[in-house]
């Protein structure tokens, strides 16, 4: 073969192997439809609705109500900035939203509008104590990465984080009193074991997780 054929062959495999790790990334990437940014139930009438529910259909959330859920949680509001619907001491934005699913652990992305896939398998079980964490059809876990809050103590990082947290817990329960969808904030969890099953880094807390789903008929 001579030098000149061994390079197309060198050039067409490097080709290869980018378009096959491309499509490998791809498949890890799950594109959310638009969030729908109006519309829904006034503000007071979401108030005097916001519950807790612990009862839950199996139904699945469709991605379309999945996407406005994320966006409503800590979605991103304002694109010149790049600022959230919950909001964050100094923006640093330290708390991590993952969805995990029947099929699956997720990230969310806010600036992609898109869920990354941490986990092809059903963890829901690990998510929380209550009976009922396992079947629900989407489970909220709040992480907060230390790294993202430059100062102050571990015990000023757990104050903000959990006050983070709170803001976007919060905006998921008018969310949810807005579109009928039943939900509960859970501190039940084992933190240490979820996190390993998540593949957290040291400098990750998990803070809250929540569960979500149309109400039990």
């Amino acid at each position: 073969m001579s030098q000149k054929h061994r390079t197309i062959v060198f050039g067409l495999l490097c080709f290869l192997i980018f378009a096959f790790s491309t499509a490998a990334q791809d498949t890890d990437l799950v594109n959310l439809p638009a969030p729908q940014m109006t519309g829904g139930k006034p503000l007071l009438d979401c108030l005097k609705a916001r519950q807790s529910g612990r009862e839950f259909s199996s139904e699945k959330l469709p991605l379309q109500v999945l996407s406005n859920l994320l966006w409503a949680a800590d979605g991103i509001n304002r694109p010149d900035s790049g600022k959230r619907t919950a909001p964050s001491a100094v923006n640093w934005q330290d708390i991590d939203v993952y969805a995990a699913m029947a099929d699956g652990l997720f990230l969310y992305l806010p600036k992609e509008n898109a869920l990354k896939k941490i986990l092809g398998e059903d963890v829901r079980a690990a998510m929380g104590k209550q009976d009922f964490v396992k079947d629900v059809p989407l489970n909220l876990v709040y992480v907060s990465d230390y790294t993202k809050i430059p100062r102050g103590t571990d015990e000023d990082k757990r104050s903000i984080s959990g006050t983070h947290t709170g803001f976007i817990s919060q905006n998921v329960y008018l969310f949810c009193a807005s579109e009928g969808l039943s939900t509960v904030v859970r501190g039940l969890i084992d933190q240490e074991a979820a996190a390993k099953v998540m593949k957290l880094r040291p400098e990750q807390h998990i803070t809250l997780a929540q569960s979500i789903g149309y109400p039990k008929k």
